[in-house]
């Protein structure tokens, strides 16, 4: 550990020997120290870095609505067209647990095929949209173990 991390202080260094032949070894505990210090100071910088990307975890509750990442869907998503017009976020879910502080698991469906317990990296609090833009969902049928939805009218195509 570098002095100034346990002591608090800089170590006294600023003498310079007379004679060389003398100090050789106390040079070279000098250079010793100062590469410590210089290693500490990286890490400094690393860790103020890292910090900054890394932001509050969400306090989650049970029986809150997330929303999934699709991150983790990308084999079940396979019709979809591009990666660049997939919703990065879809459907609600209701948290069932909360395991650690990082992870949750969900009320998932079966259609769905991931581990129930998912990173709070890879959902995000579902806000309600306001009151003029709500739009009642269809209706859910589920044939042969999958869920679909009826519809009832085709509204324009292009």
């Amino acid at each position: 550990m570098p002095f100034k991390a346990n002591y608090r202080q800089d170590p006294r260094m600023g003498f310079k020997g007379k004679k060389k032949g003398k100090y050789q070894r106390a040079e070279k505990f000098i250079e010793k120290i100062k590469k410590i210090q210089e290693e500490a100071k990286a890490q400094e910088e690393i860790k103020k870095y890292t910090d900054k990307k890394k932001s509050e975890v969400d306090n989650y509750k049970v029986g809150d609505l997330v929303m999934l990442s699709t991150k983790d869907l990308k084999y079940q998503m396979v019709k979809r067209r591009t990666k660049k017009l997939t919703k990065r976020f879809v459907d609600l879910y209701k948290i069932k647990k909360i395991v650690l502080s990082n992870t949750v698991k969900l009320e998932l469906p079966s259609t769905i095929k991931i581990h129930l317990v998912v990173n709070v990296s890879r959902i995000r609090y579902y806000i309600g949209q306001v009151e003029e833009q709500k739009r009642e969902q269809p209706v859910l049928v589920i044939i042969e173990r999958e869920k679909e939805w009826e519809v009832e009218r085709i509204l324009n195509k292009q």
